[in-house]
């Protein structure tokens, strides 16, 4: 054999051996690569029909581009705040976006979504202004131009900032759609059942896993599929055989026939953004409860809810009700059976039961039996008092007559061994509970010691999530909840709407709702829903064990007082009241005092600031035959003061005795003078809620010149600060000075402030319902000044003050002209004379004041409003 055969059979035998390697290392390849991975990546598939499994991830793997994701040391700072981007105010599921924040206390601005992606400014002083970003339109993100495609990419990976969107299928919806920009397709207009949550998804927060079966409503359902390893499915469903593009056989690129993916998170591994993007909108109870849970995740728990919630259902009027309608033994151990049964589900369940004795024993022989089995176990439950005759006690005009019905009650209490030191009640109707009926307030105190209660009234009654607490006289009122139960609601067929609407709010509507996203949630119930069919033991049976199966929640109940207390905990700002007009809403008008009257409320208010002339106009406009002002305070003078001091918590029956019954109401005018309210950071906002219909008059001077004039005025009044100190002592004074100092050098500096007031009041008050005075105007031309007044007032007859007013040389100032030639002018305090000011004060105070006075220019400009002298002349000092 030659050298030449032999070398040519070594070599076939080596490429076959390589070849052999390469066939090997080929298979070993793709053994490893593709194990554990489904061959063509479909969101909706999982080995699991109970979506046990984790989200089969995509052999392909890109590395972060452009933005990489913060790793977890990176400190970044962001308000928690969500922008929400509307497709207009209007719009359906915008306002069921904004309604699932609002309940859950969240903070949000809500924006109309530009064409081109335009946003609001995103950071602040270095701290990002929101935390989330929800777009009501998806499509409004995926097509936002480059620019502002950048630039929020920018801003949600440097902060850490996630996305939720919503696509919505209508008819005109393209069958498959990519989604610009990211490795995601949609398919769209499907109809979907038996939907379940994904057990392993890192999102789940409040969620339990578990599946819905049945359809979902509607045939516009959108699924997301990918071939990248970023997304994951949240929520899965199944296509209905033949319904539309979901289903049949014509799978489009990167989907498979199977489960379905109505909601995916994006786990930013594409982009460095973190997104959370729903296949529908919030029509579907499963996609209200994973929003929250979206929420609490993106924004890595800064916004987000407890598990702890706590539900106390109370039981109105347990012996009040038409024969046939009460209870009867059976009923009554029910009663008992169902508490017990609760209490698996919630801790320490009892049902709170309230009581008229005056309704003891008024219905059939079954029904009497009844009411004696209840007060044979009166120690099983908790009790509170109604009234005795369950009349409201807003009709009980003094006090006497409530104290009598209540003592009527509790010997009525005392005599069943029914305790009487729970320190609850509610009165029938919530009656004067809100709006405040003081007598009420009073007798329960010294009666019952009464410390909490609790009203659906406040704010409004609906919508029932801007329910709120508040404290008054030391009564804890606490936000009362509806469950769809009332006194007419007895039979389970007969429900409103059907029964099907019932066990709708229970599963996953307003029922589920109320628990899911309130802490503390006292239910409303009668005496009715526990007899018949017993309406009440189904429902907060089925809500319960409907919470155990769809969510982590912890349920328990505490005593009311308890109860308050833990409210008051989790919302402290909600402890001072908000009075808002009781005329302004017709169930608060029908539980209202009929000896009251809105009329007795001012139409208008000069707000001040101390020291610009308000006495003067005060007592030019009560010059006037149709204006009338409030009666004298013995504190405070003509000044009532409400909106800014303690006097507030008094309530508005307080306020309201200082003003007369008008004579006419659509011609008289009456008002009040405050000087007080112009710098203050609350009144705005009390006298919006209880005046918003009333019009707002301040006046303005140079502010270094008011500053002066109320240091003189100190010294007038002997203020020890102001005669140990000089006034440029006092403007000039740094943070270590004394405090008494510095509170002089506040009252002396601050109302001055004139553009950050005035934006305050017009946060509250539109600004045709805002007059600004010159008060250097109103001094030295005042009847030109009342003529304008007038109209804006829009008060008749016209009064000519020309001819009323007179200059006195000798006080330097207007004063009313009287018959004989006689005049009436301002006190001796008034126009007082002082040394000039100091020019290095002047000049201090032109500095100090200069960048405030550009503002309010800006803002008269914006207004329409000519610059007062004062101001023009301050402006040529800043060129």
């Amino acid at each position: 054999m030659t050298v030449a055969v032999r070398f040519r059979r070594y070599l076939r035998r080596l490429l076959l051996l390589l070849a052999s390697c390469c066939l090997i290392s080929l298979l070993l390849s793709a053994y490893f690569l593709f194990s554990n991975s489904s061959p063509s990546m479909h969101l909706g598939q999982s080995a699991e029909p109970a979506c046990s499994q984790p989200l089969s991830m995509s052999p392909y793997r890109q590395l972060p581009y452009p933005y990489p994701p913060n790793p977890p040391h990176t400190h970044v700072h962001t308000d928690p705040v969500v922008l929400v981007l509307v497709e207009s105010q209007y719009s359906q599921l915008g306002q069921d976006i904004v309604a699932i924040l609002e309940s859950a206390h969240f903070q949000f601005r809500m924006e109309i979504a530009s064409g081109k992606g335009d946003l609001p400014p995103l950071t602040e002083k270095g701290r990002g202004r929101y935390s989330l970003i929800i777009y009501e339109n998806l499509l409004k993100y995926a097509h936002a131009d480059t620019w502002n495609r950048q630039l929020l990419h920018q801003y949600c990976t440097e902060y850490r900032v996630g996305i939720i969107g919503f696509y919505r299928s209508t008819e005109n919806s393209p069958s498959v759609l990519k989604l610009r920009g990211l490795p995601l397709i949609l398919r769209t207009n499907q109809a979907l059942w038996d939907c379940c949550v994904v057990s392993s998804s890192p999102l789940l927060h409040l969620t339990k896993p578990g599946t819905d079966r049945g359809a979902l409503p509607g045939e516009d359902w959108t699924s997301f599929s990918s071939n990248h390893s970023t997304y994951q499915a949240v929520l899965l469903a199944r296509a209905k055989e033949g319904a539309g593009a979901g289903s049949g056989d014509n799978a489009g690129p990167g989907f498979s026939l199977g489960l379905q993916a109505t909601v995916v998170q994006d786990m930013g591994l594409y982009d460095g953004v973190r997104r959370v993007l729903f296949g529908q909108g919030l029509g579907y109870w499963l996609h209200r409860l994973i929003l929250v849970d979206a929420i609490s995740y993106l924004t890595d728990r800064k916004l987000t809810l407890g598990l702890d919630r706590h539900v106390l259902v109370d039981i109105d009027d347990i012996f009040v009700g038409k024969e046939g309608t009460r209870m009867n033994t059976k009923d009554v151990k029910a009663l008992l059976e169902t508490q017990k049964q609760l209490r698996s589900y919630i801790s320490n369940f009892t049902f709170n039961l309230g009581f008229s004795g005056k309704f003891y024993h008024t219905g059939t022989a079954e029904e009497d039996e009844g009411d004696d089995l209840l007060l044979k176990y009166v120690d099983e439950f908790w009790w509170f008092p109604h009234m005795w005759s369950h009349m409201q006690p807003h009709l009980f005009h003094n006090e006497s007559s409530l104290l009598e019905q209540m003592v009527l009650n509790k010997e009525f209490a005392l005599e069943h061994n029914i305790p009487v030191d729970m320190g609850y009640a509610v009165a029938p109707h919530h009656s004067g509970v809100y709006p405040v009926h003081l007598q009420l307030y009073e007798a329960w105190r010294r009666v019952w010691n009464i410390r909490v209660t609790s009203t659906e009234e406040y704010p409004h009654l609906k919508p029932a999530r801007y329910r709120k607490g508040f404290i008054h006289n030391n009564i804890m009122v606490l936000p009362r909840q509806t469950c769809g139960l009332f006194t007419h609601t007895i039979y389970y067929k007969e429900y409103p709407g059907g029964p099907k609407e019932l066990d709708k709010s229970i599963r996953g509507g307003e029922l589920f709702l109320t628990v899911l996203l309130n802490p503390i949630s006292i239910f409303m119930t009668h005496l009715s829903n526990y007899g018949n069919d017993r309406l009440g033991l189904y429902t907060f049976v089925h809500l319960a064990s409907f919470l155990r199966s769809w969510t982590n929640l912890k349920l328990h109940t505490l005593p009311p007082l308890q109860l308050a207390h833990k409210y008051f905990q989790l919302f402290p700002e909600q402890r001072n009241p908000l009075w808002q007009n009781p005329c302004d809403d017709k169930r608060h008008k029908d539980i209202w005092s009929k000896e009251k009257t809105c009329d007795r409320l001012p139409k208008f208010m000069v707000v001040g600031p101390q020291k610009t002339g308000t006495t003067a106009l005060y007592l030019f406009l009560l010059m006037h035959p149709s204006i009338s002002s409030n009666f004298p305070s013995p504190k405070t003078y003509e000044e009532v003061q409400f909106f800014n001091t303690n006097n507030y918590h008094k309530g508005i029956d307080w306020y309201m005795e200082f003003f007369p019954v008008p004579s006419n109401v659509s011609t008289d005018f009456m008002f009040e003078k405050s000087a007080n309210y112009f710098p203050s950071e609350e009144t705005p906002r009390r006298a919006a809620a209880l005046l918003p219909k009333a019009k707002i008059i301040t006046l303005l001077i140079n502010p270094s010149d008011r500053a002066y004039s109320w240091y003189q005025h100190q010294r007038a009044h002997e203020d020890h600060t102001a005669l140990q100190f000089t006034f440029y002592e006092v403007i000039s004074a740094r943070k270590g000075a004394p405090a008494e100092l510095r509170s002089l050098q506040s009252r002396c500096l601050i109302p001055g402030l004139y553009a950050t007031h005035l934006e305050r009041w017009l946060m509250y008050y539109p600004a045709n319902q805002v007059m600004i005075i010159d008060g250097h105007q109103l001094r030295n031309d005042p009847a030109a000044v009342m003529d304008e007044v007038q109209k804006f007032l829009g008060v008749t007859p016209h009064f000519n003050y020309s001819q009323t007013l007179t200059f006195d040389p000798q006080k330097g100032f207007w004063c009313q002209l009287l018959e004989g030639g006689k005049t009436k002018c301002l006190g001796k305090s008034k126009g007082r004379k002082y040394p000039p000011m100091d020019p290095e004060a002047r000049t201090f105070l032109s500095r100090y004041y200069r960048e405030h006075n550009v503002e309010l220019s800006k803002l008269l400009h914006r207004l329409g409003q000519p610059l007062p002298s004062w101001l023009r002349e301050e402006l040529q000092k800043v060129r």
